[in-house]
């Protein structure tokens, strides 16, 4: 039985005001959050950290597996009239969030697809909240996402791919994924967030997140 709802996925109209993206709650099936809480990565550093730096569970690993797969991958492709299956996926984690995550950025030019799937109890804070903006203004925005568990949401990267989210400090789980330009881009921004995770162990560290 899939984890993933991608009927409610292929049925969710894609937005493109101010670009190509969309929001499905209860992408992640109700009947899964509870194992998925439990085999959640152990991730206790800010940062977006690559899996398998902290310890996960069974039933994390195959809905990442699940991600991996072909009926995934058709989906989106489908959904952003993209031919996605020549391009690597790369996967990241976050556990924390500090008061300087969430600044707005476009994400790199390496991205194609952004998939972002929170796992956060029902969400009361202001803060925390992802904003799809038009401009480089966090009041200048689209749509506004809560990352509750088990909510989707994705974009087109571009130049003007703006988001962010006003400061928030505490627990905020979200899985990356992300379709790349390269396998080299993946082996670079792997590398360079394990030393990022290992830095803020020793260090404490700094850099945006979503």
């Amino acid at each position: 039985m899939s984890m993933l709802d991608l009927d409610k996925f292929r049925a969710t109209p894609l937005q493109h005001d101010p670009y190509d993206f969309l929001c499905v709650p209860g992408f992640v099936k109700r009947e899964y959050l509870e194992e998925l809480h439990r085999d959640y990565p152990k991730v206790d550093k800010p940062g977006s950290i690559p899996l398998g730096v902290f310890p996960q569970g069974p039933s994390f690993d195959r809905m990442i597996a699940e991600l991996k797969g072909p009926e995934v991958c058709k989906a989106f492709s489908e959904k952003f009239d993209l031919d996605l299956s020549k391009y690597p996926t790369m996967f990241t984690a976050r556990g924390m969030c500090r008061p300087t995550d969430g600044k707005i950025h476009p994400d790199s030019a390496s991205k194609v697809i952004t998939v972002l799937i929170y796992m956060n109890p029902p969400w009361e804070a202001t803060g925390g909240r992802l904003r799809i903006l038009r401009s480089q203004n966090l009041e200048d925005y689209a749509a506004e996402v809560p990352p509750e568990e088990g909510t989707l949401m994705c974009f087109r990267r571009s130049d003007t791919s703006w988001h962010g989210h006003y400061p928030f400090e505490g627990q905020r789980r979200a899985i990356q994924m992300n379709w790349v330009k390269g396998g080299v881009y993946i082996w670079h921004e792997q590398w360079r967030h394990r030393i990022g995770a290992w830095a803020k162990g020793v260090f404490g560290g700094q850099p945006a997140g979503y």
